[in-house]
């Protein structure tokens, strides 16, 4: 089973995105701070990350930005979700390679579409 790694500061949008995920056969870790996700990282690498973008602590900017440089060989896609629709918001996407950029509120049926297409 294909596992999918959410990070999120609100847990509503991480049960609901759960939900979807578990629905269309994924297994689903959760996290509300992405140092959590990092810290697990070397020993727990996921089929695919869902991140947000605003969030305290560490945003998922600088959680996408700390993944490109610690572990550049990494496999797995990441999608970043924000309500952020500004170029300015989404211009750092760019150069991390293997990474979506999705507007919320995001479709869960869109996003099952995207797990789907990455992880077949």
């Amino acid at each position: 089973m294909k596992r999918i790694f959410v990070i999120d500061d609100d847990p509503i949008v991480i049960r609901v995105i759960r939900m979807g995920l578990e629905l269309a056969g994924y297994q689903v870790d959760s996290a509300t701070d992405g140092s959590v996700f990092l810290r697990k990282l070397p020993d727990e690498a996921p089929d695919m990350l869902v991140t947000d973008i605003e969030m305290p602590h560490m945003s998922g900017k600088e959680l996408c930005l700390t993944i490109d440089s610690q572990f550049p060989d990494r496999q797995f896609p990441i999608i970043v979700l924000t309500s952020h629709t500004a170029l300015d918001h989404r211009v750092w996407t760019r150069d991390i390679p293997n990474l979506l950029f999705m507007e919320k509120p995001v479709s869960i049926r869109q996003l099952v579409a995207r797990a789907n297409e990455y992880l077949g």
